[in-house]
Protein backbone atom coordinates (compact mmCIF):
# COMPACT_ATOMS: atom_id res chain seq x y z
CA UNK A 1 0.00 0.00 0.00
CA UNK A 2 1.20 3.35 -0.93
CA UNK A 3 2.42 4.98 2.66
CA UNK A 4 0.73 8.37 1.70
CA UNK A 5 -2.88 6.54 0.64
CA UNK A 6 -4.68 7.55 4.14
CA UNK A 7 -2.61 10.87 4.39
CA UNK A 8 -5.60 13.02 3.14
CA UNK A 9 -8.08 11.71 6.53
CA UNK A 10 -5.36 12.87 8.45
CA UNK A 11 -4.18 16.54 7.13
CA UNK A 12 -6.95 19.24 7.71
CA UNK A 13 -6.94 21.99 4.68
CA UNK A 14 -7.69 25.20 5.98
CA UNK A 15 -9.37 26.53 2.69
CA UNK A 16 -9.09 26.07 -1.28
CA UNK A 17 -6.85 27.82 -3.25
CA UNK A 18 -8.74 30.30 -5.44
CA UNK A 19 -9.44 28.35 -9.10
CA UNK A 20 -7.52 31.04 -11.08
CA UNK A 21 -4.00 30.07 -9.04
CA UNK A 22 -1.10 29.93 -11.23
CA UNK A 23 2.60 29.67 -11.08
CA UNK A 24 3.69 33.14 -11.97
CA UNK A 25 7.68 33.30 -12.00
CA UNK A 26 10.66 31.47 -10.95
CA UNK A 27 13.81 32.87 -9.96
CA UNK A 28 16.96 30.71 -10.26
CA UNK A 29 20.66 31.63 -9.42
CA UNK A 30 22.89 30.80 -12.83
CA UNK A 31 26.57 30.57 -12.80
CA UNK A 32 26.69 32.01 -16.08
CA UNK A 33 23.85 34.51 -17.53
CA UNK A 34 24.88 34.34 -21.33
CA UNK A 35 24.87 30.44 -21.25
CA UNK A 36 21.56 30.47 -19.33
CA UNK A 37 20.05 33.14 -21.82
CA UNK A 38 21.41 31.08 -24.58
CA UNK A 39 19.39 28.05 -23.37
CA UNK A 40 15.77 30.19 -22.62
CA UNK A 41 15.89 32.83 -24.89
CA UNK A 42 17.20 31.00 -28.17
CA UNK A 43 16.19 27.34 -27.99
CA UNK A 44 12.77 27.57 -25.29
CA UNK A 45 11.73 30.64 -26.74
CA UNK A 46 11.30 33.26 -23.66
CA UNK A 47 11.77 36.68 -24.59
CA UNK A 48 14.47 39.24 -22.85
CA UNK A 49 12.10 41.52 -20.89
CA UNK A 50 15.34 43.34 -18.92
CA UNK A 51 19.13 42.78 -18.51
CA UNK A 52 21.79 43.72 -16.98
CA UNK A 53 25.81 42.90 -16.79
CA UNK A 54 24.85 40.07 -13.41
CA UNK A 55 20.63 39.56 -14.30
CA UNK A 56 17.70 39.17 -16.44
CA UNK A 57 13.92 38.98 -16.73
CA UNK A 58 12.66 36.80 -19.85
CA UNK A 59 8.97 36.44 -20.62
CA UNK A 60 6.47 34.74 -22.75
CA UNK A 61 6.55 37.51 -24.72
CA UNK A 62 7.62 41.80 -24.96
CA UNK A 63 4.92 43.16 -23.58
CA UNK A 64 4.12 40.05 -21.42
CA UNK A 65 4.52 39.39 -17.35
CA UNK A 66 7.73 37.92 -16.28
CA UNK A 67 7.99 34.03 -16.20
CA UNK A 68 11.94 33.78 -15.53
CA UNK A 69 14.17 35.74 -13.14
CA UNK A 70 17.66 35.05 -13.47
CA UNK A 71 20.93 35.82 -11.69
CA UNK A 72 24.08 35.18 -11.99
CA UNK A 73 26.52 34.34 -9.29
CA UNK A 74 29.82 32.14 -10.36
CA UNK A 75 30.68 31.84 -7.02
CA UNK A 76 27.46 29.62 -6.08
CA UNK A 77 27.89 26.19 -5.08
CA UNK A 78 26.13 23.34 -7.13
CA UNK A 79 22.96 21.87 -4.94
CA UNK A 80 24.08 18.42 -3.54
CA UNK A 81 21.44 16.77 -6.22
CA UNK A 82 20.05 14.42 -3.30
CA UNK A 83 18.88 17.76 -1.44
CA UNK A 84 15.57 19.01 -1.31
CA UNK A 85 14.35 21.45 -4.13
CA UNK A 86 14.21 21.64 -7.14
CA UNK A 87 13.42 17.84 -9.48
CA UNK A 88 11.99 20.12 -12.68
CA UNK A 89 9.95 23.16 -13.70
CA UNK A 90 7.78 22.63 -15.86
CA UNK A 91 7.25 25.60 -19.39
CA UNK A 92 3.98 25.24 -20.55
CA UNK A 93 3.54 26.27 -24.64
CA UNK A 94 0.24 27.68 -25.68
CA UNK A 95 0.39 25.50 -29.19
CA UNK A 96 1.41 21.83 -29.88
CA UNK A 97 3.40 23.34 -32.69
CA UNK A 98 5.60 25.78 -30.30
CA UNK A 99 6.39 22.66 -28.26
CA UNK A 100 7.60 20.80 -31.66
CA UNK A 101 9.62 23.87 -32.63
CA UNK A 102 11.21 24.07 -29.50
CA UNK A 103 12.17 20.19 -29.63
CA UNK A 104 13.76 20.99 -33.31
CA UNK A 105 16.08 23.92 -32.34
CA UNK A 106 17.39 21.58 -29.35
CA UNK A 107 17.81 18.41 -31.43
CA UNK A 108 19.44 20.85 -34.40
CA UNK A 109 21.78 22.44 -31.06
CA UNK A 110 22.38 18.72 -30.26
CA UNK A 111 20.71 19.37 -26.37
CA UNK A 112 20.84 16.25 -24.65
CA UNK A 113 17.50 15.04 -23.82
CA UNK A 114 16.68 13.29 -21.40
CA UNK A 115 13.59 11.30 -21.45
CA UNK A 116 10.29 11.45 -23.51
CA UNK A 117 6.79 10.99 -22.00
CA UNK A 118 3.30 11.00 -23.16
CA UNK A 119 1.48 11.58 -19.77
CA UNK A 120 -2.04 11.16 -20.58
CA UNK A 121 -2.98 14.72 -19.52
CA UNK A 122 0.67 16.13 -21.97
CA UNK A 123 2.96 15.51 -23.75
CA UNK A 124 6.61 16.45 -22.55
CA UNK A 125 9.91 16.16 -23.29
CA UNK A 126 12.63 16.29 -20.20
CA UNK A 127 16.30 17.52 -20.62
CA UNK A 128 18.32 19.88 -18.27
CA UNK A 129 19.29 23.57 -18.48
CA UNK A 130 22.72 24.95 -18.76
CA UNK A 131 23.58 24.68 -14.90
CA UNK A 132 21.85 21.23 -14.23
CA UNK A 133 18.51 22.60 -13.38
CA UNK A 134 15.75 19.49 -14.56
CA UNK A 135 13.66 21.00 -16.97
CA UNK A 136 10.16 19.92 -18.31
CA UNK A 137 8.73 21.48 -21.91
CA UNK A 138 5.34 20.29 -22.17
CA UNK A 139 1.66 20.55 -23.96
CA UNK A 140 -1.38 19.80 -22.42
CA UNK A 141 -4.31 17.51 -24.00
CA UNK A 142 -7.48 19.26 -23.74
CA UNK A 143 -8.89 18.83 -20.68
CA UNK A 144 -11.80 16.47 -21.67
CA UNK A 145 -9.48 13.82 -22.78
CA UNK A 146 -7.84 14.08 -19.52
CA UNK A 147 -7.76 10.07 -18.14
CA UNK A 148 -9.98 8.86 -14.75
CA UNK A 149 -10.48 6.23 -13.34
CA UNK A 150 -13.08 6.04 -10.59
CA UNK A 151 -13.48 10.17 -10.75
CA UNK A 152 -9.85 10.33 -9.63
CA UNK A 153 -7.12 11.61 -12.36
CA UNK A 154 -5.01 8.91 -13.43
CA UNK A 155 -1.91 10.45 -15.29
CA UNK A 156 0.51 7.81 -17.02
CA UNK A 157 3.29 7.43 -18.20
CA UNK A 158 3.97 6.28 -21.72
CA UNK A 159 6.38 6.53 -24.56
CA UNK A 160 5.42 9.89 -26.39
CA UNK A 161 4.98 9.69 -30.06
CA UNK A 162 7.65 11.63 -31.42
CA UNK A 163 7.01 11.33 -34.58
CA UNK A 164 3.54 12.97 -34.52
CA UNK A 165 4.85 15.97 -32.60
CA UNK A 166 7.40 16.64 -35.49
CA UNK A 167 4.57 16.18 -37.97
CA UNK A 168 3.58 19.57 -36.23
CA UNK A 169 6.58 21.06 -38.19
CA UNK A 170 6.03 21.38 -42.29
CA UNK A 171 9.92 19.89 -43.31
CA UNK A 172 8.76 21.60 -46.74
CA UNK A 173 8.45 24.69 -45.77
CA UNK A 174 11.69 27.01 -45.25
CA UNK A 175 9.65 28.80 -42.22
CA UNK A 176 7.32 27.18 -39.46
CA UNK A 177 4.79 30.14 -38.68
CA UNK A 178 4.57 30.13 -34.74
CA UNK A 179 2.10 32.68 -32.49
CA UNK A 180 5.78 34.19 -31.23
CA UNK A 181 4.31 33.70 -27.88
CA UNK A 182 7.14 31.39 -25.33
CA UNK A 183 5.96 29.15 -22.75
CA UNK A 184 4.77 29.53 -18.96
CA UNK A 185 5.46 27.88 -16.02
CA UNK A 186 2.88 25.27 -15.92
CA UNK A 187 4.12 23.75 -12.82
CA UNK A 188 6.91 22.91 -10.47
CA UNK A 189 8.05 19.60 -9.12
CA UNK A 190 10.00 19.35 -6.11
CA UNK A 191 12.11 17.18 -4.10
CA UNK A 192 11.04 17.39 -0.33
CA UNK A 193 12.20 15.34 2.50
CA UNK A 194 9.38 13.42 3.74
CA UNK A 195 5.61 13.47 1.69
CA UNK A 196 3.37 13.85 4.67
CA UNK A 197 5.52 17.19 5.53
CA UNK A 198 4.62 18.34 2.23
CA UNK A 199 1.40 17.66 2.01
CA UNK A 200 1.18 19.74 5.26
CA UNK A 201 2.33 22.51 3.67
CA UNK A 202 0.97 22.69 0.37
CA UNK A 203 -2.05 21.03 1.05
CA UNK A 204 -2.91 21.74 4.48
CA UNK A 205 -1.53 25.02 4.79
CA UNK A 206 -1.68 26.80 1.56
CA UNK A 207 -4.74 25.35 -0.22
CA UNK A 208 -3.77 23.06 -3.17
CA UNK A 209 -5.82 20.26 -4.12
CA UNK A 210 -4.57 16.39 -3.96
CA UNK A 211 -4.93 15.36 -7.67
CA UNK A 212 -2.93 12.04 -7.48
CA UNK A 213 -1.45 9.89 -4.93
CA UNK A 214 -0.94 6.87 -6.49
CA UNK A 215 2.66 7.50 -7.70
CA UNK A 216 4.68 5.61 -5.34
CA UNK A 217 7.03 7.96 -3.61
CA UNK A 218 5.55 11.17 -5.33
CA UNK A 219 1.94 13.54 -4.94
CA UNK A 220 0.71 15.92 -6.80
CA UNK A 221 -1.51 18.90 -5.96
CA UNK A 222 -3.16 21.76 -8.00
CA UNK A 223 -6.44 24.44 -7.88
CA UNK A 224 -9.25 24.68 -10.47
CA UNK A 225 -8.95 20.53 -11.26
CA UNK A 226 -5.75 21.61 -13.18
CA UNK A 227 -3.38 17.73 -13.15
CA UNK A 228 -0.97 19.65 -11.08
CA UNK A 229 0.35 23.12 -10.46
CA UNK A 230 2.84 21.44 -7.59
CA UNK A 231 4.23 18.02 -7.63
CA UNK A 232 6.60 16.93 -4.95
CA UNK A 233 8.29 13.39 -4.05
CA UNK A 234 11.18 11.42 -2.10
CA UNK A 235 12.59 9.60 -5.00
CA UNK A 236 16.18 10.75 -4.20
CA UNK A 237 15.85 12.90 -1.12
CA UNK A 238 13.65 11.21 1.59
CA UNK A 239 15.05 12.18 5.03
CA UNK A 240 17.77 14.56 3.28
CA UNK A 241 18.39 18.32 4.95
CA UNK A 242 17.68 21.38 3.11
CA UNK A 243 20.36 22.71 0.17
CA UNK A 244 22.96 25.32 1.94
CA UNK A 245 21.74 28.48 1.57
CA UNK A 246 23.13 30.70 -1.72
CA UNK A 247 23.00 26.96 -3.88
CA UNK A 248 22.55 27.38 -7.86
CA UNK A 249 19.68 26.09 -9.03
CA UNK A 250 15.81 27.24 -7.84
CA UNK A 251 15.63 30.65 -5.30
CA UNK A 252 11.97 30.56 -5.48
CA UNK A 253 9.00 30.43 -7.20
CA UNK A 254 5.76 32.73 -6.84
CA UNK A 255 2.10 32.40 -6.89
CA UNK A 256 -0.64 34.69 -8.26
CA UNK A 257 -4.02 33.64 -6.83
CA UNK A 258 -5.64 36.48 -8.74
CA UNK A 259 -7.85 36.93 -5.38
CA UNK A 260 -6.76 39.80 -3.09
CA UNK A 261 -8.89 38.97 -0.26
CA UNK A 262 -7.94 35.28 -0.15
CA UNK A 263 -4.46 36.56 -0.55
CA UNK A 264 -5.05 39.05 2.47
CA UNK A 265 -6.36 36.34 4.33
CA UNK A 266 -3.62 33.66 3.70
CA UNK A 267 -0.69 36.50 4.93
CA UNK A 268 -2.50 37.22 7.84
CA UNK A 269 -3.27 33.44 8.64
CA UNK A 270 0.46 31.83 7.96
CA UNK A 271 2.31 35.11 9.16
CA UNK A 272 1.44 33.68 12.48
CA UNK A 273 3.42 30.20 11.69
CA UNK A 274 6.63 28.76 11.35
CA UNK A 275 6.50 29.22 7.09
CA UNK A 276 6.67 33.23 7.26
CA UNK A 277 9.57 34.63 5.83
CA UNK A 278 8.41 37.99 5.58
CA UNK A 279 7.39 40.71 3.10
CA UNK A 280 8.02 41.33 -0.85
CA UNK A 281 8.03 43.78 -3.07
CA UNK A 282 4.75 42.53 -4.41
CA UNK A 283 3.66 40.27 -1.64
CA UNK A 284 5.12 37.92 0.84
CA UNK A 285 7.44 34.82 1.15
CA UNK A 286 6.92 31.53 3.04
CA UNK A 287 8.74 28.52 2.83
CA UNK A 288 7.61 24.63 3.14
CA UNK A 289 9.08 22.44 5.88
CA UNK A 290 12.51 22.01 3.55
CA UNK A 291 12.76 25.51 3.55
CA UNK A 292 11.92 25.76 0.24
CA UNK A 293 10.80 29.66 -0.37
CA UNK A 294 7.52 30.65 -2.43
CA UNK A 295 6.52 34.20 -2.86
CA UNK A 296 2.42 34.74 -2.92
CA UNK A 297 2.06 38.11 -5.07
CA UNK A 298 -0.97 40.68 -4.24
CA UNK A 299 -3.06 40.95 -7.13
Amino acid sequence: MNSTSNVADQITRVETLPSSTRIAHAHFRVSKLESALAFYRDLVGLTVLSASRKSSVLSESPDGRPVLYLTEDPDAKPRNPNSPGLFHMALLYRERKELASAFKRLYDKQWPFQGFADHGVSEALYLADADGNGIELYIDRPRQSWPYRNGALQMVTEPLDVASLLSEIDPRASKNPTSGSGPSIGHMHLQVSDLRKAEQFYHGALGFDVTQRNFPGALFMSAGGYHHHVGVNTWNSRGTSPAAPGAKGLVRFALQLNDSQFTQALSDRIRRTDSWVGESDHGFIVHDGDALQIEILYT
